[in-house]
């Protein structure tokens, strides 16, 4: 049976947070949680919050064996940038100005206990 748990909008880019998901795609759910402790990456912390949840889905399933938990599929999609209300610029060369983009991405953790 699969768990689903997701983190829309979450402030960060989507490729430094696939860089993350990248280790903790197809292990043990304790050992994805005892690599995300040990990366010393922003990522770690949002992905290992949908983990969490994901394993808490799963909990309230009464059909679910928790010990054989494992990561089926993870992946980051880009989110949207800030919207014009919320834009901020930067001074560039001869006068111009460019916006910063602020990015966001969608963070998707499924898990699987089947055998």
């Amino acid at each position: 049976m699969e768990f689903v748990a997701r983190h829309r909008y979450a402030p960060l880019a989507a490729q430094k947070a696939r860089l993350v998901i990248d280790l903790v795609r197809g292990k043990h759910v304790n050992d994805a949680l005892q690599v995300l402790r040990a990366t010393p990456k922003r990522a770690s912390y949002f992905i290992d919050k949908v983990l969490r949840s994901a394993m808490a889905n799963a909990d309230q399933s009464l059909e679910a064996d928790m010990e054989a938990l494992r990561v089926a599929r993870a992946w980051v999609d880009e989110g949207p940038d800030k919207g014009p209300a919320h834009r901020k610029w930067r001074a560039r060369a001869r006068g111009r100005a460019t916006i910063i983009r602020s990015r966001s991405c969608h963070i998707n953790i499924v898990l699987d206990d089947a055998q």
